[in-house]
């Protein structure tokens, strides 16, 4: 049996002992050392996460060490090597796995979202869903999944030198979107209404930051000429910023939506035409981001532990998602092993 921390129901997260997962062929038995927290688990903690049932181990950011590997596994996993777990599934089969893109599997199982996740001593994983690192300290392998997925949307919305990006909303996504556009060449325009967030944007690149609830298109007109942005990002996931990122890009502009809105949108569909704009979304994220992460994470060392707000010991992870609920300003919360 091993220590999991389950979200039984609304509001109530507690220690379990669950049975250890068997090892099979091409496989590797992981030992959790550190795991971040997403806005998913704390939407699962709170009832507004439609696609989890209850009880759940939450958890898909996770650094750990290798404990033990099954027949056939790449000589590479040596017990106590570091990896990063990349946590989604693909079937192989459908029409995103066979046009290459993994990333958005028509059936893919998140850990800790539409399987049991990572909040737990140990997990078995594929061999082939890890990451080797021996480079980055340990508590920055937990950075690497949600900062990828920011660094997705920017090769989505094909973000490069010269482009002048609006990213709307400061969250972990959002500035793994800020970051990764500003290692692009871009210039950027972050919005939120926390000025902590908007000032740790800066810190990591951003050219200007605005209040969310200021006027967010004034802003961006003054700073574009009135032109508009190149690319605008919604990581947000409301109506009004979905609508926005449409009202901020320029004419020949391109709309990227890493959120998705809980309510129904409606837009004025005019500007998708005489804008000619390219609207995409954006999910998850590829082998090619995680790699990407890593290198910038491995560039800029320890000013990466300012996107961490608080670490949790893993026997007082009772507490952390109860604390991450009334410290919405907190960026990303980590829970250490």
């Amino acid at each position: 049996m091993i220590k999991a921390l389950m979200i039984e129901s609304e509001n109530v997260t507690r220690f379990h002992q669950v049975d250890r997962q068997p090892l099979g062929a091409g496989e590797v038995r992981v030992g959790v050392r550190h795991i971040g927290l997403c806005g998913s688990d704390l939407n699962t903690f709170k009832g507004l996460n439609p696609l989890v049932q209850l009880p759940r181990i939450p958890g898909h950011e996770i650094g750990g060490e290798v404990l033990e590997v099954g027949a056939g596994v790449d000589a590479g996993f040596q017990i106590g090597a570091r990896v990063i777990v990349m946590p989604y599934t693909n079937c192989g089969t459908c029409s995103s796995c066979r046009k290459g893109r993994l990333n958005a599997c028509r059936y893919n199982k998140t850990l800790g979202v539409q399987q049991n996740g990572g909040l737990a001593e140990e997990i078995v994983l594929p061999a082939a869903k890890l990451i080797l690192n021996d480079t980055l300290v340990p508590r920055r392998l937990a950075l690497v999944e949600p900062l990828s997925v920011g660094f997705h949307a920017v090769a989505r919305g094909r973000v490069g030198k010269g482009d002048k990006v609006a990213v709307l909303g400061c969250g972990m996504i959002g500035m793994g979107a800020i970051i990764g556009a500003v290692a692009a060449g871009a210039e950027v325009l972050a919005t939120d209404i926390s000025p902590e967030k908007r000032a740790l944007a800066e810190r990591f690149g951003a050219t200007l930051t605005v209040d969310a609830g200021a006027d967010v298109l004034a802003a961006v007109n003054d700073w574009t000429g009135g032109d508009g942005v190149d690319v605008a990002l919604e990581a947000v996931g409301l109506p009004q910023t979905f609508t926005q990122a449409i009202d901020l890009a320029c004419f020949a502009g391109r709309v990227v939506y890493i959120g998705y809105s809980k309510a129904p949108v409606t837009y004025d569909t005019k500007f998708f035409n005489l804008k000619e704009l390219d609207i995409m979304g954006s999910r998850n994220a590829t082998i090619d981001d995680f790699r990407a992460v890593i290198r910038h994470l491995e560039t800029i060392g320890d000013q990466a532990d300012a996107l961490i707000s608080k670490v949790f010991a893993f026997d007082d992870a009772e507490q952390a998602l109860p604390y991450w609920d009334s410290n919405r300003n907190s960026l990303k919360v980590v829970i250490e092993r």
